[in-house]
């Protein structure tokens, strides 16, 4: 039995929830809309008087299950991210090194020989404090991962000196450099 899957997700009020076919789609208050196709193995139903949605199976394979739980988790995340929202916060470390937001550009001076730029996709929002604190936010718990992983891949932190663009919960391990006798 899936101890995930089976949990109910509750819907906080502002929220509407569609469900058509294989699609389950979810609105939020201020125009935030997400949307994720569910596997024909797996049913989901909104229940009204709760107020909750409600993930099940069709069989008890070890397929059946794993889809249970990972559908039951996409969808909570799409409930949380159009009422919260999700945020992951970037820092930049090295002298010189620094980051601006240019209409849907951002740009990051990082020691490289020319500025690197990455567009900034839809549906995410990159604000810069201070030229070395990045925040992007959005409701998509996925493309907001995927966008701080693309930013922190250009330079991750190196274990010497500490340089590189780290996330703020992440430790870098410094390691001794050469000693002189």
């Amino acid at each position: 039995m899936s101890r995930i899957g089976c949990l109910p997700i509750t819907v906080p009020e502002g929220v509407s929830v569609g469900i058509n076919g294989g699609v389950v789609e979810v609105i939020g208050p201020g125009e935030k809309k997400l949307s994720q196709s569910v596997d024909s193995r797996i049913t989901v139903e909104f229940v009204e008087k709760d107020r909750t949605i409600v993930v099940k199976r069709s069989a008890n394979s070890k397929r059946d299950r794993a889809l249970h739980g990972t559908y039951r988790s996409l969808i909570a995340n799409m409930v949380e991210g159009v009422t919260k929202g999700y945020q992951k916060v970037l820092l930049i470390s090295g002298v010189g090194y620094r980051a601006k937001v240019d209409a849907e550009v951002l740009d990051l001076t990082i020691g490289k020989s020319h500025p690197v730029r990455h567009p900034i996709p839809e549906g995410i929002e990159i604000t810069v404090e201070r030229g070395t604190t990045i925040n992007v936010k959005g409701c998509d718990k996925q493309k907001v991962g995927k966008v701080a992983a693309e930013i922190r891949a250009f330079y991750p932190p190196e274990p010497y000196l500490g340089k590189g663009i780290r996330y703020s919960d992440e430790h870098v391990r410094r390691k001794a450099g050469k000693t002189v006798a």
